[in-house]
């Protein structure tokens, strides 16, 4: 997740710099053959451009929205995802204070709980488990496909196991429904592409925008006609791109929602609630964007 700070304005330039020498260099071809009156006679009336430009802002306006949404209904599952934690240690200390094995069992859950934070950051993301995760499934010889999932129903087999009364058992089973939930929506926002067709429409539009701007502009200012004709078309670029990158927010780039960072925020208030002084450091960002 971006950070307020001094973005890096070069590493947008990269993901961009394809487009941009492609453009510049049409720019100046075709402000140079008009300069020599190679292209002079080809006229093509401004307002031709106009109606493709209105056309490309609208439909950028729409794309970076619909981005947009993807990337904050992300951030507030996981905002969910924290909230929930919380509250299912909480609960289960609360209610197994009477039970002989409720020391144990608060713990159980606790540590179960921060693993399957760390694991579906990670496996959202297809990266390799980390070792702390590693670890706990190699423990407790958790082999499901699903590792999130499988971990989820270790907590529905303890639960029915717990000897606290059928109320307070829904209380936990509604906890344990709402990261169910919380789970599977990150999985769809994952697993659902924002639709292709829609984006190589944009970047060609694009592209015959920035064909034909230059045979609507005076040809008398050289670099006027450059500056105008390659500025436009990458403004374009650089906003379709920022709809690119936002729009999944699972792909370990430094616009991601930082599910790492949440899951050790998570596993700190955990650890926390149940006396454990073995914390996580929480480590101070040494950039403009937190993983």
């Amino acid at each position: 997740m971006l950070l307020n700070k001094k973005i890096s304005v070069f590493s947008f330039i990269k993901q961009i710099s394809f487009d941009i020498s492609v453009i510049l260099f049409y720019a100046i071809l075709v402000a140079t053959a008009d300069q020599y009156g190679v292209l002079a006679q080809i006229s093509v009336p401004l307002g031709v451009s106009a109606i493709i430009g209105t056309a490309l802002s609208l439909l950028l306006a729409f794309r970076t929205a619909q981005a947009y949404e993807r990337w904050w209904e992300a951030r507030i599952v996981w905002g969910a995802i924290v909230n929930d934690s919380r509250t299912l240690i909480r609960q289960v200390k609360q209610f197994v204070t009477d039970n002989p094995d409720g020391k144990k069992s608060v713990e159980s859950f606790a540590y179960r709980q921060i693993i399957w934070c760390y694991a579906l950051g990670e496996s959202l993301r297809r990266l390799p488990f980390s070792q702390k995760v590693q670890q706990y499934l190699t423990e407790q010889n958790i082999v499901e496909i699903n590792i999130p999932n499988g971990i989820l129903n270790r907590h529905s087999i303890e639960l029915s196991q717990l000897q606290i009364g059928d109320y307070k058992q829904v209380q936990l089973d509604s906890t344990l429904s709402r990261l169910c939930d919380a789970m599977g929506k990150c999985e769809r926002i994952k697993n659902t592409i924002f639709p292709k067709s829609y984006s190589l429409l944009v970047h060609f539009l694009i592209y015959v925008f920035a064909t034909l701007l230059p045979f609507g502009l005076d040809d008398k200012y050289y670099l006027v006609e450059i500056f105008v004709t390659a500025l436009i078309p990458i403004i374009f670029i650089a906003i379709e791109r920022t709809a690119i990158i936002l729009q999944d927010p699972f792909e370990n780039v430094p616009t991601d929602t930082p599910v790492t960072t949440i899951a050790t925020t998570i596993e700190i208030n955990i650890k926390e609630l149940i006396g454990d002084k073995n914390l996580p450091t929480q480590e101070a960002p040494t950039s403009f964007f937190v993983m």
